[in-house]
């Protein structure tokens, strides 16, 4: 089908250039040419070096570290391609680091990821591609179309191929419950959840867990892992319960300083993550499991550029309320 948009064109920002290339290779197609430069000084340049007129542009370039960067660099290519007269522009964004700061959840703060769906809509972009956002009601910061993809499908197709028996699925926190209720449908499992108190930026404890993990095999699930802590500590709690073995599974492993090596030396015996973030400030450690998503985008892609509905792609039980 003909998009009324013209060609379709992927190009690649600095922070997901591997991931880029799987989608375009899913798509059949190539990477647009385009260069992004950082001078000496801290200015960020981008340009791009072919025709775009007319056509219907994706750009992937999430907000992961350096995450300032990033946002600044995806803004200039919204920029560039609607004044190089892109007929449409998508953000596609594999992570959005700023989803943290979903809400004013103390005194005179900013809500950070409403101000950067601002800047996002300000510079340019016709619609946004995402997946996972922290909290799925920060589509509604944005006043243009949102397609939130999931990871879910992708992670437990892998984990169905461990074939783990007495399968229990658990969420660190209540905040997360409602999604892991989702994967337990999925793989057919009963849930557990954690009380989860953060007692500072870096402290995690897991006050109790409701729910039978007594001989079961755990499966902890989240959206994010930045420290590693939230899951390390709710597989503490498990095998105090009786849990036999524990594995995790995350959308987004960002994985700060001092991550791998905690994991590595944790009671987890897997950590499934996908390829949302491409930078890595450690090597990942020997237990870290990396599963892609980009045929998952490059489906998405092409459903926008075709103008079919992208809901197609995930279970009816993910999407429903």
């Amino acid at each position: 089908m003909q998009s009324p948009y013209g060609e379709l064109k992927v190009f690649a920002g600095s922070a997901n250039r591997q991931f880029a290339r799987k989608v375009v290779e899913c798509l059949g197609t190539k990477l647009g040419e385009g260069e992004a430069v950082i001078y000496p000084e801290g200015n960020t340049f981008v340009r791009i070096l072919e025709n775009v007129r007319g056509r219907d542009v994706y750009i992937i370039q999430g907000v992961s570290y350096p995450v300032n960067d990033n946002l600044v660099e995806l803004l200039f290519w919204l920029d560039a391609f609607k004044l190089a007269s892109a007929a449409q522009v998508t953000a596609v964004i594999p992570f959005f680091s700023y989803a943290k700061g979903d809400k004013k959840d103390e005194p005179r703060v900013s809500i950070r990821a409403r101000v950067c769906a601002d800047c996002i809509e300000a510079a340019g972009a016709d619609r946004v591609l995402t997946m996972d956002l922290h909290s799925p009601q920060i589509q509604g910061f944005f006043r243009r179309p949102v397609d939130h993809l999931y990871a879910m499908p992708i992670i437990c197709d892998y984990i169905r191929s461990k074939q783990i028996p007495d399968l229990v699925v658990a969420s660190p926190d209540v905040g997360f419950g409602k999604q892991a209720v989702k994967y337990a449908e999925l793989l057919g499992a009963p849930v557990a959840i954690g009380s989860k108190e953060r007692t500072s930026e870096a402290n995690v404890r897991i006050w109790t867990v409701i729910g039978d993990v007594k001989d079961k095999n755990v499966l902890i699930v989240d959206d994010i892992a930045f420290t590693g802590k939230s899951l390390i500590e709710m597989a503490r709690a498990v095998l105090e319960k009786g849990a036999r073995e524990v594995y995790a599974a995350v959308t987004h492993g960002v994985l700060t300083p001092g991550a791998a090596e905690a994991l590595a030396n944790s009671p987890i015996r897997e950590l499934v993550i996908t390829d949302t973030v491409e930078y890595r400030f450690e090597p990942l450690p020997p237990n870290v499991t990396v599963v892609s998503v980009a045929p998952l985008f490059a489906e998405a892609i092409r459903s926008i550029h075709e103008r079919t509905s992208i809901s197609r792609l995930f279970p009816a039980r993910i999407t429903r309320a």
